[in-house]
């Protein structure tokens, strides 16, 4: 039987089916009909629809199908919602083969345990009964430790855990076996001094050294349980290669109520001050520093027997308790919450569940869709960092209160017994997080506009792609120091040596000090368990992967250069100054009050953008010892390819505002021009740079009149011969709509006269009360205005209905659309609307401007930018705003460029209508009706649709492109660049270049072009920009207002050129260009071109004649197209390099 199609696409691939998928293999199909028999071997069955009586087909529903439909009504959005769930809750389940599997590995495992042969009875630290093979899995600090050990049979082995209880799921699948230590090995003072640690240590490799001799055993590696370094586990998995999909993780356990609960109290001492740093010291016991954190070490060994019974007889009163930890377990994967230390693992949100049935805030009888929702409710609004929950009824005397746990830890959630704080190693920060995501998902839960499924399971949220700015700790030796500087030794000892967990707390509390009113939430990385081999040391803490911090930024606040503190009397003074430092100074501000005042530096946005780098890097370098070099901030690394200026770096949010201002000043003299026929009725921005979305904003000039010719009749300036290229000038363009008249005439040439009468006019006016100098077209009007060219469309609304009316022979007044009239609509009315709106979205998003400028950069260096243009990008970037789930909007232009590849790459095009809400206009009927119309029609639309409020079933912005092939490159190309991108970002070891995701493949092309660099105007902006620049005819200096000659406007040789190749060589060839500044000009042949055509004489261009017989075919004459590229290009083209001969089919 085939295997069966996984129901999950997801591209991080978090929740598959196991490799190998061996239960799909042996599962035997589901028959609609009783089949015969013992069928004869290799014949193939047939399968027939069931046949049934008119009353079976149209029977009643049963009291259980009503009750599911109820459900299927009131609980999901829809029946789909439903399917889903279950159709995941299948996929990440055990099938009942792996089942036996793990059953029969865990016999064999357990039969081998048994035969443990006994050791003489030595001193703990004498190894000398281990092989050489096998190495102790401790970090043996100090080296010294009292006490004698010896190798017995383990007193019981029992499975623990997700697997007897049933909550065990893909694709991690992990089985706790847990191995009794006989109590003649332990004595009941080894809590003391890490005694007991290190002879669970030591009986983990006996075992070891006992098992390596198995040939049933495959592969046998340590790691330590949630990270924890004083709880190692021994990892052991199959030798078959097919079931290599599950291990067992095996713990060495002292027998049930071995020690007393009450020693280990959060307050007491389990660890001695003199014996850990082997000097002599006055205290007593009773002083010594409390190790809260040691204690519950101990303690969770003594305790997952009795967890596992509370766990069960919970479970078995709530039929979908294995389902919901399920579901919990997929949203907290997806998240990177539930592995390594301090995370809410599987076990933790077992609990929980627990938690919430015991006291009623769930019913038994719940679904596992309404146990996940309520457990995400109580998470989002109950914070345990303040106050803390208890699973424990009626706990012993002895037990700690929750307010003695809120002084030993940050995060409170206390088990069955009453003495165990089950979140001991969680930090408050990983809690807040914990409550933002739940919060965040309960927000777009119940939202009937988002694919709520898809957001909340579906979706891995890396940090990468999570947080706005994401920062590393690399040396994390240096934290050694950072322990000494902040005078950590009590709790250096309480985490056993552990100096990254122990700095770790103190670190995030500096930086929350520190970054205050700038963030909503500062997250870190979840140490991972460590794994190695048994036969190696024990890896040191240095050893684990760098700390990484995640920051969700107040976008209005994070770029603030100041930081004003109290007043300079105030009591609080003292504490602003030792928190800065040197850095704090007294100022006078305009309101005249004198406080303390931190200023940071940051003249442009992008400069502004990286301040809580500043107060990050001199933090830890103040109060932590950590030196800025061990610091590597990825917060805007990507923001490098858009970066323009010399002294200033700015990625062009600057000029942008210089454009806007200039046009706004503009449209105030179009409105206030007097003597015009008409009134204008609405001047309009028609421009990307106008809504601060342009790649690289036009900037203003001041012209080098020497580097021109000068035409004086119209004052305008000419390119010399010989000199290179002169700059690019991009015109602005303004559609300028005049009042409806009844002079106006009815035909569209006469229409076009009287639009270019206005340009004459306009300009005129424009000249002779503001001397600016016009240049008027029958099409538009020129106006040099601030060193910048705006382009002014006249335009008249009844236009696109003249064009689309004409009268038929019989004189009969026809309407018919087209594509002159589409233009013309486009052009003044869809264009000026969407730039308002997005200028609005703009002013609400500050770094929506600079994340359209990195994409449509991303999308032009990849030669795309004729598939997806300006406009399309622009609103495909405009929904990552608008509708962010399953994350927030994002605040920083890296995190949301890393978003935008994730959904050109993983949003299914073919079957689903990606839906921009601008000005959240559309509701969720419209969402209903938008999909509906999209799937009658879906064959005869875009391949790529989008739907605005105002275009819900035609998707004018992508209408003409892409096609379907340049989809799916965009596709593989976006999915690739994220991956090496996010790969880069996150790992410091790689070569830091990011400009690699802007540098296409040439390979897949059959000619190269290689342009005269000279010739290329926009050279400046290549990803690459080369080292010699040229001349181009601009001056540095103050840019006059007006007046002037007119410069040489939207003259780039590069586009037109591509534009002349189209049109000779378009139905052969496939040209593409990054238009900033490529110097390559990219072609494809057509495959369809290649094929043999009859003899015509009308089609010989770019064809040589082949004569079979009496058969005469025509076919593209290469070296001659080859030949012509150089000739129509002739001083633009440097060289023609022809890559491959696949013209010769």
């Amino acid at each position: 039987m085939e295997k069966k199609q996984s129901f999950i696409n997801d591209p991080a691939k978090m929740i598959q089916s196991d490799s190998s998928n061996e239960e799909e293999k042996n599962e035997a199909p589901v028959k609609a009909k009783r089949s015969k028999p013992m069928e004869p071997e290799g014949e193939e069955v047939v399968y027939h629809p069931v046949k049934m009586s008119r009353s079976d087909l149209y029977r009643p529903p049963t009291a259980e199908e009503l009750n599911q439909l109820k459900e299927t009504e009131s609980l999901f959005h829809c029946s789909l919602l439903k399917m889903q769930m279950e159709e995941l809750l299948k996929e990440v389940s055990l099938s009942e083969r792996r089942k036996r599997q793990v059953d029969s590995f865990v016999q064999t495992v357990t039969e081998m345990l048994q035969t443990v042969p006994k050791s003489a009875d030595v001193e703990v630290d004498d190894l000398s009964w281990l092989s050489d093979a096998v190495k102790v899995p401790f970090l043996l600090v100090p080296k010294t430790s009292k006490g004698k050990f010896h190798m017995v049979p383990p007193a019981s082995i029992d499975l623990i855990g997700s697997y007897p209880l049933g909550t065990c799921t893909k694709p991690r699948v992990v089985v706790d076996l847990a191995v009794t230590i006989p109590a003649e090995v332990l004595h009941p003072k080894d809590i003391i001094n890490q005694r007991y640690p290190r002879k669970r240590a030591l009986y983990l490799a006996g075992l070891a050294q006992h098992l390596m001799s198995s040939s049933d055993i495959g592969s046998m590696r340590y790691s330590c349980l949630h990270g924890n370094r004083l709880r190692p586990v021994l990892l052991l998995t199959t030798p078959d290669k097919d079931t290599t999909s599950f291990s067992v993780r095996v713990h060495a356990l002292p027998p049930p109520g071995f020690f007393k609960p009450s020693r280990f109290h959060p307050q007491r001492n389990n660890i001695r001050t003199e014996w850990y740093t082997g000097l002599k010291t006055i205290l007593s016991d009773s002083s010594e520093p409390p190790t809260p954190h040691y204690n519950s070490s101990v303690l969770g060994d003594l305790l997952p027997r009795a967890h596992l019974q509370f766990l069960s007889a919970i479970s078995s009163q709530c039929s979908a308790f294995a389902e919901g930890v399920a579901l919990l377990k997929v949203w907290l994967r997806q998240r990177e919450l539930d592995q390594g230390t301090g995370g809410l693992n599987g076990f933790l949100a077992s609990m929980l569940l627990s938690y919430l049935l015991t006291t009623h805030r769930i019913s038994n009888s719940m679904t596992a869709y309404q146990l996940l929702r309520n457990s995400l409710n109580f998470l989002a609004s109950t914070d345990l960092t303040e106050n803390g929950i208890s699973l424990a009824k009626d706990p012993d005397s002895t037990a700690p209160s929750l307010s003695e746990f809120h002084r030993a830890f940050q995060v409170v959630f206390v088990d069955p017994s009453g003495h165990l704080n089950l979140c001991a190693d969680m930090t408050a920060c990983t809690y807040k997080q914990l409550q933002h995501e739940a919060s965040v998902s309960m927000q777009f839960w119940d939202n009937p506009t988002v694919d709520g499924f898809h957001s909340l399971l579906m979706t891995p949220k890396p940090m990468i792609r999570t947080s706005d700015h994401v920062f590393q700790l690399c040396e994390l030796v240096k934290l050694q120091s950072s322990c000494k500087k902040l005078n950590l030794l009590s709790e250096l000892m309480d985490h056993s040596g552990n100096y990254v967990h122990t700095a770790l707390p103190f670190i995030l509390s500096l930086l929350q000090r520190g970054l205050g009113q700038r963030i909503q939430l500062l997250t870190h990385s979840l140490s991972p368990d460590p794994e190695w081999s048994v036969e190696s040391e024990a890896p040191k803490h240095k050893a684990q992967p760098p700390l990484s911090f995640g920051l969700l930024l107040k976008p209005d606040m994070a770029v603030s250069v100041l930081e004003r503190g109290p007043p300079a009397d105030s009591p609080k003074a003292a504490e602003f100054r030792q928190l800065w430092g040197s850095r704090s100074e007294l100022r006078r501000f305009q309101d005249g009050a004198i406080t303390e005042a931190v200023l940071w530096e940051g003249e442009s946005m992008c400069q502004k953008q990286l301040v809580p780098r500043q107060i990050i890097t001199h933090l830890l370098q103040l109060h932590a010892d950590i030196p800025e070099s061990c610091v590597r901030y990825v917060g805007a690394m990507v923001d490098d390819v858009i970066k323009t200026g010399n002294k200033v770096p700015s990625t062009g949010e600057e000029e942008s505002l210089l454009v806007v201002k200039s046009y706004d000043d503009l449209s105030r003299k179009l409105w206030g021009l007097e003597g015009l026929p008409l009134s204008i009725t609405a001047v309009q921005g028609a421009h990307p740079a106008l809504r601060y979305t342009q790649v690289f904003p036009p900037v203003p000039l001041k012209l080098d009149y020497s580097f021109f010719d000068q035409e004086k009749s119209c004052r305008s300036l000419v390119p010399k011969e010989g000199k290179p290229c002169p700059t690019y000038i991009t015109p602005i363009t303004v559609i300028c709509h005049m009042e409806g008249s009844g002079k106006w005439p009815h035909d569209h040439l006469a229409i076009r006269h009287i639009r270019a009468a206005f340009h004459i006019s306009m300009g005129e006016l424009l000249k002779k009360y503001h001397n600016y100098t016009c240049r008027p077209c029958p099409t538009h009007l020129d106006v040099w205005k601030d060193g910048l060219v705006f382009r002014i469309h006249v335009a008249y609304h009844r236009e696109p209905q003249v064009l689309r009316s004409s009268v038929n022979a019989e004189g009969l007044l026809v309407v018919r659309d087209n594509e002159e009239a589409q233009a013309l609509e486009m052009a003044t009315i869809h264009k000026p609307l969407l730039t308002s709106t997005l200028h609005g979205l703009q002013q609400h998003y500050p770094c929506f401007g600079a994340v359209c400028r990195l994409a449509k950069r991303w999308l032009a260096a990849q030669f795309f930018s004729e598939d997806l243009t300006e406009d399309t990008a622009d609103l495909l970037v405009a929904s990552l705003f608008l509708q962010p789930a399953p994350f927030t909007p994002p605040g920083s232009p890296q995190v949301c460029f890393l978003r935008f590849l994730h959904l050109l790459s993983s949003f299914d095009w073919r079957n689903n209508p990606l839906v921009v809400n601008l000005n959240n206009q559309l509701t969720a009927t419209d969402y209903t009706e938008i999909k509906n119309d999209f799937m009658a029609s879906r064959e005869s639309l875009p391949v790529m649709f989008l739907a605005t409020p105002k275009d819900k079933k035609l998707s004018l912005w992508t209408k003409r492109a892409p096609s379907v092939q340049m989809l799916q490159r965009i596709v593989m190309v976006a999915a690739e660049s994220l991956k090496v991108l996010e790969h880069q970002l996150m790992d410091g070891s790689q070569i830091q270049d990011v400009r690699v995701v802007m540098r296409p493949p040439l390979d897949a092309y059959d000619v190269l072009i290689h342009l005269n660099p000279k010739q290329v105007p926009l050279l400046s902006q290549a990803v690459d920009p080369p080292t010699v620049t040229f001349s181009r005819g601009i001056m540095t200096g103050t840019v006059p207002s007006s007046g002037g000659f007119l410069p040489v406007i939207d003259y780039n040789p590069v586009s037109l050129f591509l534009a002349e190749l189209r049109e000779a060589f378009g139905d052969l060839a496939l040209f593409f260009c990054d238009p900033y500044g490529g110097t390559v000009i990219a072609v494809v042949w057509k495959p369809k071109g290649f094929i043999p055509a009859p003899f015509k004489t009308s089609q010989l261009s770019a064809r040589s004649v082949q004569v079979n017989g009496e058969e005469a075919n025509t076919i593209p004459n290469v070296e001659a197209i080859l030949e012509d590229f150089q000739v129509i290009g002739k001083g633009l083209v440097k060289s023609v390099e022809a890559r491959t001969e696949k013209w010769s089919f």
